[in-house]
């Protein structure tokens, strides 16, 4: 095992995260990893730019990979498209050296992560509210 601190803390983060947060670590890493490609290119590090590009799109296979198109349906099917077509952006960036298409990969990184945080915490009041709905095991006798 790693024996950087860090490493160890997040580690212990994917080990002890429920689907929900993985998919938004997920996003969250892929957005810090082409992040620093950006700035690897912006500051002509063509070494760093290609390894965080590549990084970034391991991540976005992982969260393709990880859809369930049954369950899904439709938006499993448009986060697919998505997810191709990020990753078609990104090795148009890595060939042309070109930040444009890294800066809409960011932004629609960004706008997923948002509404993924969003569908979290909506998902956390549902479960509040199944939660206070629930009866007591030995019911309630409602019969006098």
């Amino acid at each position: 095992m790693a024996n950087n601190p860090y490493q160890k803390y997040q580690n212990t983060q994917v080990e002890t995260s429920n689907q929900e947060r993985l998919v938004l670590m997920l996003y969250n890493g892929a957005l810090k990893f082409v992040k620093q490609a950006k700035q690897g290119l912006k500051n002509n590090d063509y070494q760093v730019t290609n390894n965080c590009l590549i990084r970034t799109q391991n991540i976005i296979n992982e969260l393709m990979v990880t859809l369930d198109m049954e369950q899904g349906g439709e938006i499993a099917q448009n986060l697919e498209s998505l997810y191709d077509y990020m990753n078609r952006r990104l090795i148009e960036a890595n060939i042309n050296k070109s930040i444009e298409p890294m800066d809409e990969v960011i932004d629609m990184l960004e706008e997923l992560s948002d509404t993924w945080k969003q569908a979290m915490q909506n998902l956390k009041k549902e479960r509040k509210v199944q939660k206070k709905q629930q009866v007591p095991s030995g019911g309630i006798s409602v019969e006098g």
